[in-house]
């Protein structure tokens, strides 16, 4: 009988919640506070905090720091309004730390 295998996904690296799909990577190009982080453009099982204004690389930005739904271990942050043209794909989008999440069903 052969296994079933389910989708490929990420889970907080405390507590092991499911937050995010491989499909979902947009890009593994992205610097998070701690070093390499990705942008995906869905999380799951997380909950976001207030949204503040910050400097990034890229801007300024308004982002809400991203919890394991969980844990509350803090994971990243989603980007609620990107203020240079540019860089409007980000809104809505999640940035989670790789340091943060580990690999489920590889």
């Amino acid at each position: 009988m052969a296994e079933l295998i389910g989708p490929r996904l990420y889970s907080c690296c405390n507590c092991r919640n499911h937050v995010s799909l491989h499909d979902d990577i947009i890009s593994k190009a992205f610097q998070g506070k701690n070093g390499r982080a990705f942008l995906f453009s869905h999380a799951m099982n997380v909950v976001t905090g207030p949204k503040e204004d910050r400097h990034l690389l890229t801007g300024l930005h308004t982002v809400a720091d991203v919890y394991c739904g969980d844990c509350r271990e803090v994971l990243g942050w989603k980007y609620e309004r990107a203020y240079d043209a540019s860089q409007k794909y980000k809104e809505g989008k999640f940035i989670l730390e790789k340091s943060k999440i580990v690999k489920e069903n590889w």
